[in-house]
């Protein structure tokens, strides 16, 4: 997967000669000449992007030391492989206190490079995994530390982070395995709320004879079995959040209860003779449509108007496949050290042009599983296709990349005819693209007369539909269905193909 990889040095031969390796190494490298500039870029907006730094030491101005300084006063934690021509092992010592991954001595040998790369990289990716998981865990976890980059995140960023300036509660709506639990752990970490107790219920697995003690706790001797008092989930959140997923499976009893919990701020253990006090967060999920609930009579309008009064919809992942890069690279390096697979260096580009391909139906909670498997399966020291089996049948792989076109397709059309001798590099057309009038058609027109094609140029065999389109078949059907074409139905004259 494509990294990218700040260079920072002063001597413009080997910038370039750095930029030259990076470059063949499959990463995209981005040039400073000096310590202020790298400084500057990475705390703009782009410098977001950089994954690992190749820092001089011997420079003018602000200096290799100094910016490992710098770095760590604006608490960036990029991995940094620090070279310089000069200095013993007491600079090596020095640069790796001040936050160095690795020391190379100029000039360093491509297969050197590479491999300090490789470490660097592996290294950053393990230790923001386990730097998350903390965060998850200790109730510091924030939005920044999401992977939340794609277009269709933006707004479920924007609404979170103002969400959690205030006590209101949330309501997230989304398919099974999209993160909800995620988004709520962000809002728990950004608020006044940090570092308290994150409690979660699911409350699709709540035993219904016992549903109200683990929410709202008993009394010793208030039912059979009742040997002791228990502290109700309400009262374990006391200060915090709780988190009710899945709050659409309770039962009409208890929703009478949890309602008035929210309204009055109490709640009453089972046994116990006076309410008790308790002050939540209360951010709810689901994957149903509540509304629908509602007019069936199966939930409560009342409390579901006092759950949603700030929602936000979380996107599938299908919606969101440019973060898939980065999800994998978090999941591998999660993974592989819980599995001790610290041999594993990355995926190959086909394997991840594969799952940036496939549909998700399961979204983020499927692709996890998907990359803990093919951890388990690896042989060797990346991931492959071969390490996805279930995807890659579902996809119709057969061996081979599924391909997307790598050039315009020209089609057959009445009257018109294909340009394909075009003396002018800098204006290359297709007439077919344009209708009768000239004018450049539409993406949807097409799209359409592509499939169109392609299910007569494989006489109706989806399945290899799908792998020359390079989409898969979930896809391709519901393309079918957008552009109301009938594959039964379609004729070799309607592409202007011979029958």
């Amino acid at each position: 997967m494509t990294t990218t990889i700040l260079i920072v040095d002063d001597e413009p031969v080997q910038r370039r000669l750095l930029e030259n390796s990076v470059n063949k190494m499959g990463h995209r490298a981005v040039l400073c000449d000096d310590g202020e500039k790298a400084i500057d870029y990475l705390q703009s907006p782009a410098g977001q992007s950089i994954d690992l730094i190749v820092l001089d030491l011997v420079m003018p101005g602000l200096d290799g030391m100094g910016v490992l300084g710098k770095l760590c006063e604006i608490g960036m934690d990029k991995p940094v492989i620090v070279q310089t021509a000069q200095g013993g092992i007491d600079t090596v010592v020095s640069a790796v206190r001040a936050g160095a991954s690795d020391f190379c001595a100029k000039p360093v040998s491509f297969e050197r490079l590479k491999v300090s790369i490789q470490n660097a990289l592996k290294l950053g990716a393990m230790e923001d995994a386990v730097s998350k998981i903390r965060k998850s865990t200790n109730g510091t976890f924030t939005f920044d530390d999401m992977i939340a980059n794609s277009p269709a995140m933006e707004k479920v960023t924007r609404l979170g982070q103002r969400a959690a300036s205030s006590s209101i509660p949330i309501l997230i709506e989304g398919e099974s395995g999209v993160g909800k639990e995620v988004i709520a752990k962000a809002i728990q970490g950004s608020s006044n709320r940090k570092g308290k107790p994150f409690v979660t219920v699911n409350c699709g697995a709540l035993p219904e004879n016992l549903v109200e003690s683990i929410l709202f706790g008993h009394e010793k001797g208030s039912f059979t079995g009742a040997t002791g008092n228990h502290v109700g989930k309400f009262k374990e959140a006391d200060g915090g959040t709780l988190f009710l997923d899945e709050v659409g499976e309770l039962s009409l009893d208890i929703q009478v209860k949890l309602l008035r919990a929210i309204q009055e701020g109490e709640i009453d253990p089972v046994g116990s003779k006076r309410p008790v006090k308790v002050d939540i967060r209360l951010i709810s999920a689901t994957n149903r449509d509540m509304i629908e609930l509602v007019k069936a009579g199966q939930f409560r309008e009342d409390l579901y108007y006092r759950l949603n009064v700030f929602p936000i919809n979380l996107p599938p992942l299908r919606s969101r496949k440019t973060d898939i890069a980065a999800l994998v690279r978090h999941f591998m390096a999660r993974i592989c050290l819980e599995e001790g697979r610290r041999n594993i260096a990355g995926i190959r580009q086909d394997a991840l042009s594969l799952l940036e391909t496939y549909e998700w139906p399961g979204n983020i909670r499927q692709l996890e599983n998907t990359i803990f498997r093919a951890v388990i399966l690896c042989e060797g020291d990346e991931l492959t296709i071969d390490d996805l089996p279930q995807i890659a049948v579902a996809m119709g792989h057969d061996g081979t990349v599924p391909a997307m076109p790598s050039a315009v397709v020209p089609f057959s059309e009445p009257g018109a005819t294909a340009v394909t001798d075009h003396g002018n590099d800098d204006l290359y057309a297709l007439s077919p693209l344009l209708n009768e009038q000239g004018i450049l058609r539409s993406l949807e027109d097409v799209e359409g007369e592509m499939i169109r094609f392609a299910i007569d140029h494989h006489k109706g065999r989806m399945t290899n539909v799908a792998r020359s389109l390079g989409i898969g078949r979930s896809t391709l059907y519901r393309k079918l269905k957008e552009h109301n074409i009938d594959p039964n139905g379609i004729k070799a004259s309607e592409t202007g193909e011979a029958a």
